[in-house]
């Protein structure tokens, strides 16, 4: 029996060209990631796309009693998830055109930056950024976290272990990207609110709308290989 035959099939590279402007995608929309999570998080307190810190804290307030608070994130969470489940249900209604869902990406941003910095305001922003997690969903055949970097850092840093013992595996240093874009975004946007408070979020209502004629403009089938089949 051939020993190879028991491994799992290595998922076919993509062309040059196809990852690279994949991994460029993928910076833009954690650049947005990172700026309405920050703008969001110092203008109500709360976080938009990192939803452990959300959950972390829902512990504490259950632990300690504070059902409203308590209520209040959990309803964050919720609502993330099903942020999640409509980008997709729109990717597939739409033929998995990411442009149309950028689209209203944009303009629920643009509504939740012209709301009072309340709940309102707050869970239209999680909504969103729920959505954008079905833009794109993989690079090189690798998976790719575009709200969150916690993973991105396990893979990363798994990657490096393997590294350091000698074996070489491909992808690992592309994980970085999502985590920097997340970075950048967060230092831009945590500017913008310091002086346009909720308001900033028109400016990721802006950038979501350019990414949206970005994606209009690349070929259709490599637009279906970022999303997981």
């Amino acid at each position: 029996m051939n020993p190879s035959a028991a491994l799992p099939p290595l998922a076919p590279p993509m062309a040059p060209r196809h990852g690279a402007v994949g991994l460029a995608l993928v910076a833009g929309l954690s650049l947005l990631a990172g700026m309405t999570d920050a703008i969001g998080f110092l203008a109500t307190g709360d976080f938009v796309s990192f939803m452990s810190g959300n959950t972390t804290r829902l512990a504490a307030d259950v632990a300690a009693g504070r059902w409203a608070a308590a209520g209040h994130l959990a309803l964050a969470i919720a609502t993330f998830v099903l942020g999640n489940a409509g980008g997709v249900l729109l990717q597939r209604l739409t033929r998995q055109r990411a442009c149309l869902l950028l689209g209203l990406l944009a303009l629920l941003l643009a509504l939740a930056a012209s709301l009072p910095a309340g709940r309102l305001a707050l869970l239209t922003g999680v909504f969103a950024m729920g959505m954008v997690n079905a833009v794109v969903e993989q690079v090189y055949g690798l998976p790719i976290g575009l709200t969150y970097v916690t993973g991105a850092l396990s893979r990363f840093g798994r990657g490096l272990g393997h590294w350091l013992l000698g074996e070489r595996r491909r992808g690992w240093r592309i994980q970085l990207v999502p985590w920097l874009g997340m970075l950048l975004g967060g230092v831009l946007g945590a500017a913008l609110e310091a002086g346009l408070g909720l308001a900033a979020w028109y400016a990721c209502a802006a950038l979501a709308a350019i990414l949206a004629v970005i994606f209009r403009l690349i070929p259709r089938a490599w637009q279906l290989g970022y999303l997981a089949s």
